[in-house]
């Protein structure tokens, strides 16, 4: 089991667009490493999902997933999912207002409008492509993941800066 330093708000390489995956690394040991990297990263911060960028490999990899998760109590359970070179595409205008947190900005949540419906195509490690719909917070999980493919982190997309604080404080105002 590794599990690699996330980077934090702060570090540029967060705000950097990732690469598209090579088709070279496609079905390789390389790529299974960052995967079971990704893997055992996320689950020992007990995260929702977690993407190459945020422990500084800039390609479009994401890996989310939940079970049951201390930090989102009340989620329902997400498949596994790994998503190489993914395009999301909204489906309708509907959106939806949710609280989220990152393991790139440690201890903070804020409320952020998304997407309540997607479209996501994806290829998988052996190269496959797949698409699939998604809804409610798995289209939040694939689109906060995804975003960190393009430098951005859920702090960009605040829907009020006042409701934006400590997680711990958060709840002690019975607002999480």
């Amino acid at each position: 089991m590794i599990v690699r330093e996330v980077l934090r708000l702060g570090d540029p390489r967060l705000r950097q667009r990732s690469e598209d995956l090579p088709e070279a690394l496609f079905r390789g040991a390389e790529l299974q490493a960052l995967i079971a990297d990704l893997r055992d990263t996320m689950a020992a911060r007990d995260g929702a999902g977690l993407a190459a960028p945020q422990i500084g490999v800039p390609w479009r990899v994401v890996i989310y997933g939940i079970t049951s998760n201390p930090r989102y109590p009340e989620a329902p359970p997400i498949p596994e999912t790994v998503l190489i070179n993914p395009v999301l595409t909204p489906l309708g205008d509907a959106t939806q207002l949710g609280w989220e947190g990152c393991l790139s900005v440690p201890g903070l949540r804020g409320q952020v409008r998304r997407h309540q419906r997607l479209h996501v195509a994806w290829r998988d490690p052996a190269g496959g492509h797949h698409q699939q719909e998604v809804e409610g917070f798995h289209a939040r999980v694939v689109q906060h993941e995804c975003d960190h493919l393009d430098g951005l982190l859920f702090v960009d997309r605040l829907h009020d800066i006042r409701a934006f604080g400590f997680t711990d404080a958060l709840q002690d105002a019975g607002l999480l």
